[in-house]
């Protein structure tokens, strides 16, 4: 199973590499990694994907907090929370029938077009993790050149509201 742990550390040089050398010591692979400051000066949020089970992810939590600049771990994979990633793609578009097929599936997704070149077009999306992977799969059949991704950034939900089971819900008639 993949978690999501959100860390605070404090915003000091080498923070990262001893996380980083924490993980590659005991052998874990990070999926997904996402760094930048947090709503304190001084303090930088990371949320990274872990695979494991729960008791890795114990293990691995204990492990983060031995470390110094460490303030706080949390593991918010099974807590309501707003997920996002960026990603851009550029993908093959030769002629401009298939351009502009690109740029309705695009908008379908709530994409954007960021750039056009002579036989391709970039586009940034954003959103969950699943929309990046869904929109992949879409225009994978005009032959995508490129992909850069961000890791997944997440902030747990203050209205508890867990999306994920709401989506799992059959949608009720109203009358």
């Amino acid at each position: 199973m993949k978690h999501t742990l959100s860390v605070l550390v404090e915003d000091e040089a080498g923070v990262l590499t001893r996380i980083a050398g924490l993980f590659a010591r005991r052998g874990f692979n990070i999926e997904s990694l996402a760094v930048g400051p947090a709503e304190k000066s001084g303090v930088s949020r990371i949320t990274m994907v872990v695979p494991g089970d729960d008791r890795i992810i114990e293990q691995l939590t204990k492990q983060l907090y031995k470390l110094i600049n460490v303030l706080k771990v949390l593991d918010i994979t099974e807590v309501p929370c707003v997920e996002r990633e960026l990603m851009l793609l550029k993908v093959n578009s030769p002629s401009s029938a298939i351009r502009s097929e690109i740029i309705e599936l695009a908008q379908i997704f709530r994409a954007r077009v960021v750039d056009i070149g002579d036989d391709s077009l970039t586009i940034e999306v954003v959103g969950d993790p699943g929309k990046m992977v869904a929109i992949v799969q879409v225009l994978s059949k005009f032959g995508i050149r490129e992909i850069s991704r961000t890791g997944k950034i997440a902030l747990t939900r203050e209205s508890g509201v867990n999306t994920e089971f709401l989506k799992s819900q059959p949608a009720e008639p109203k009358f």
